[in-house]
């Protein structure tokens, strides 16, 4: 029994049953009831919306304001999915999930090209079943869109590679070459200039390192190639020029990608070791097995076999955008996701080299032990804190942590624990079953309590809003995923006589005095968000 039951393991670990359960944990699993995330799902999802509602596919608006954050392909996506399945949580996600699973169908294959079905398997269930992966495929947002391109184009460049080391050209590469052009157009109609930086300086490092500068030349100059990403490009950029001038140039190309890297946006930077401390993070449950096996991928990188090649090339894919990134004065996790799928494919190839089992799931410990002990620490801030915005904020979240899931938290931590000290077990399917566990856990646990706090109250107030029928205006806040659930614009600002406000509840004292000698009828309240009705007479 104890030698059947490994092997049972291993025998799931490596069918495409294992890989069906995995986009069902990390990709699906609640993403179909769990409320919109603000900021950046909100204002996704609501630029989808008004664009539907103004019928104009060209330049998306938020809040009836331009939106210049993203290039068009995320709403175009969107817009698809929304209007098949209707405003919902699903349909403005769905795209994401899409383009996830695609992301894993591309690891898989590219995989089976440079190696084997093992191999292939073990680093596509890698990528799905780590942490922030799982954050991003079921989120309203283009990263899932843009690490798809990103990882077509760069696979793209190492099977030219490969076809430059076999003695190839680029008339005998020319359809390989189309192929990467044309994703790179994809990727820059997704997020901008970032979805071609990467590929470009990953390439050219990796043919100057191995000594194909010139074939890696003739690639970038090829003609036709440049001709097909232009003709994806440029369609649309006339078109926004044509609707509204140069406004979507200078509030993205400027802004959002030269002031993004330059200085630091909407308080999200910019430490050179910032992403030292979020990598761990990122990567869980997988972190210590990055730990464990990081020793040995110098050796392959030292070889002068082809192998030796790719494992440069995956390395080098890495730096670039840590290094990048880590000198960027805006950062965010999920920036470095883009420079992740070659890790992914580094820990399937070096799986039979993590036996420091110890090392390997340490990191996982952790994490489990932090979980189980969530809710403790959460009734502990709680009584400490004294601001009433943090107060009902927490208080939602620790009674969203009932008696059935804090056992389930400490199950998690239990059953990592029986995982790391199961030596019968190979460390890499250790961490893989972990990775389910992390999955069902944090999208079926963790996320569902902490949404429900933080964003419960947004949709159901912004759905009290909408049967209303009443003009509502937000009052210093930004919620974009209001506007969403009240399927209408939310103008800002100081309301009227009649009027309906959302206003966060630590500013509701604050609003009383601003309207007087009018008063706020409270309508709905929960947590941190007040949704009240102007009525006349004075504050009782």
């Amino acid at each position: 029994m104890s030698l059947t039951l490994p092997r049972n393991i291993e025998r799931f670990l490596l069918s495409p049953w294992s890989l069906l359960l995995a986009v069902l944990l990390a990709f699906v699993l609640n993403s179909y009831s769990l409320p919109l995330t603000d900021v950046d799902e909100g204002a996704f999802s609501e630029a989808t919306r008004e664009m539907l509602e103004r019928g104009n596919l060209v330049s998306p608006t938020l809040n009836a304001q331009p939106r210049h954050d993203k290039p068009i392909l995320i709403y175009w996506a969107q817009a698809a999915t929304v209007s098949l399945l209707g405003p919902t949580e699903f349909g403005f996600r769905l795209p994401s999930i899409l383009a996830a699973m695609l992301w894993m169908w591309a690891l898989y294959r590219f995989c089976l090209r440079h190696g084997d079905r093992t191999t292939a398997l073990v680093a596509t269930l890698a990528m799905a079943l780590s942490l922030q992966v799982g954050l991003i495929a079921k989120a309203a947002i283009a990263d899932a869109l843009l690490n798809l391109f990103i990882c077509l184009a760069l696979f793209g460049v190492y099977d030219y590679f490969v076809a430059v080391r076999a003695g190839q050209g680029v008339r005998e590469s020319r359809r390989l070459l189309a192929w990467t052009y044309a994703v790179l157009g994809l990727g820059f109609l997704t997020k901008g200039p970032v979805a071609v930086m990467f590929p470009l300086l990953i390439g050219s490092l990796l043919f100057i390192s191995a000594g194909h500068w010139r074939a890696w030349l003739r690639a970038l100059f090829w003609l036709p190639g440049w001709a097909l990403f232009l003709a994806i490009v440029v369609p649309w950029h006339v078109m926004v020029y044509l609707d509204q001038g140069d406004a979507f140039f200078r509030g993205f190309y400027l802004k959002h990608n030269v002031d993004r890297y330059t200085s630091t946006l909407e308080g999200h930077g910019g430490n050179p070791f910032y992403y030292l401390i979020a990598l761990p993070f990122v990567l869980l449950p997988f972190t210590g097995w990055l730990l464990a096996i990081s020793g040995k991928l110098w050796t392959g990188v030292r070889s002068k076999l082809p192998e030796g090649d790719f494992e440069r090339f995956l390395l080098i894919w890495f730096g670039v955008v840590f290094l990048f990134f880590s000198f960027s004065r805006t950062q965010l996790p999920h920036y470095l996701l883009y420079g992740c799928t070659p890790l992914f494919i580094l820990l399937a190839r070096h799986r039979l080299d993590s036996e420091r089992r110890l090392l390997a799931f340490l990191p996982l410990i952790l994490f489990g032990l932090l979980l189980a002990f969530l809710p403790q620490i959460l009734e502990f801030a709680a009584s400490r804190t004294t601001r009433p915005l943090e107060m009902a904020l927490l208080n939602e979240l620790t009674a969203g942590f009932a008696d059935a899931s804090r056992w389930l938290l400490a199950g998690f931590a239990v059953l990592v624990v029986a995982l790391a000290f199961w030596r019968r077990l190979p460390v890499w399917q250790g961490l893989v079953l972990a990775g389910f566990l992390q999955a069902l856990v944090v999208f079926g646990v963790v996320f569902p309590v902490v949404l429900d706090a933080t964003q419960g109250p947004v949709r159901e107030a912004g759905r009290v809003a909408r049967q209303s029928g009443e003009k509502v205006v937000l009052y210093k806040l930004y919620q974009p995923s209001f506007s969403v659930y009240r399927q209408a614009v939310t103008p800002s600002g100081k309301p009227e006589l009649g009027e309906l406000v959302l206003v966060r509840s630590d500013r509701y004292v604050e609003l009383q005095k601003d309207v007087a000698p009018l008063r706020i009828d409270e309508v709905y309240k929960r947590g941190f968000l007040v949704l009240g009705r102007v009525v006349a007479g004075p504050a009782q």
